[in-house]
């Protein structure tokens, strides 16, 4: 799912933290210092990177992470402390739209440190890897028309809730009847389609394999690779189409009210425990923040920036 996706279907603050894939308190300083070497493994997923690629990709994003480690997460802890605060009191849902509003721009300020490498590699990409990439597109297409598209409406209806009573009561714990019949109001009403987003999803697809192939092809200059790959970037999280954007703006504003309305109805034990699952967050942030790695300065980008 894309970003914007995901936020209609996510309860408040889960959004936040989800999104970062900080899954549990125990796992988060794991999974964040193993980042590197996690997503060097999705990338080589649609890649099939030989040697010389692998050695770049695992370098940059190494130099990616000691970026992130020592600008991106103080700011997520801070944000977890404010969020503590949030979570005890009532909420409205512009304040959850500003929260998704935040999460978009650090996750593109993040993303847009990898174009360098993705604009040098594009040219020595071989036509054996581009269709691995397209036969990796249609694999997880698949994934994705079976979770949000297949079945009857009532099938995907319920997969639906389970998804999002799931993630609502990792946060907060059981749901009452009334939280459920909150969710279940959200998804019946909801303006979520999901062929126009898979639809979207073919588009951007398309972009960037066109935009690969023509860099491999040297139809696109090296030195305007860069430039070409973050018009792709931008075309992803800004789609063309103005009609679309609208329907984004409406799915936008329908998740951010169901959030406010789940939060607004948690009791104070389940508020009580929200927080203490936030503030476990706020620990493991600074505690990643604190780390170094002494093998690389903290501020070194990504080579050829």
């Amino acid at each position: 799912m894309s970003l914007r996706s995901f936020i209609d279907s996510a309860p408040i603050i889960g959004v936040l933290l989800a999104t970062l894939a900080l899954g549990g308190c125990s796992a988060v300083r794991l999974g964040y210092n193993n980042s590197p070497s996690l997503i060097y493994w999705w990338l080589d997923s649609y890649f099939d990177f030989d040697d010389a690629q692998s050695l770049r990709v695992r370098n940059d994003l190494q130099a990616l992470q000691d970026w992130h480690r020592t600008t991106e997460v103080p700011l997520l802890a801070q944000k977890l402390n404010e969020l503590q605060t949030m979570a005890q009191k009532q909420v409205n849902s512009e304040q959850v739209c500003a929260i998704v509003s935040d999460l978009q721009t650090r996750v593109q300020v993040t993303l847009e440190r990898v174009t360098p490498t993705i604009a040098a590699l594009a040219p020595g990409l071989q036509n054996a890897q581009l269709e691995h990439m397209s036969k990796e597109f249609e694999r997880r297409n698949r994934k994705w028309q079976d979770e949000w598209i297949a079945g009857t409406p009532v099938e995907r209806s319920e997969r639906r809730m389970k998804q999002l009573v799931d993630r609502a009561e990792s946060f907060y714990g059981n749901l009452t009847s009334v939280q459920e019949a909150v969710v279940r109001a959200h998804i019946a009403n909801s303006s979520f389609d999901g062929p126009r987003q898979f639809q979207e999803t073919q588009r951007r697809q398309k972009d960037a394999l066109q935009v690969l192939r023509k860099v491999r092809a040297g139809e696109i200059a090296p030195t305007q690779a860069g430039a070409q790959v973050r018009g792709l970037l931008e075309r992803t999280f800004k789609a063309p189409a103005p009609a679309y954007r609208r329907y984004l703006e409406q799915l936008t504003t329908e998740g951010c009210a169901a959030m406010a309305a789940l939060h607004n109805s948690s009791t104070p034990e389940q508020r009580t425990r929200l927080v203490q699952t936030l503030k476990g967050y706020e620990v493991d942030a600074r505690a990643l923040a604190a780390q170094r790695n002494e093998d690389a300065p903290a501020d070194q980008p990504p080579s050829a920036m």
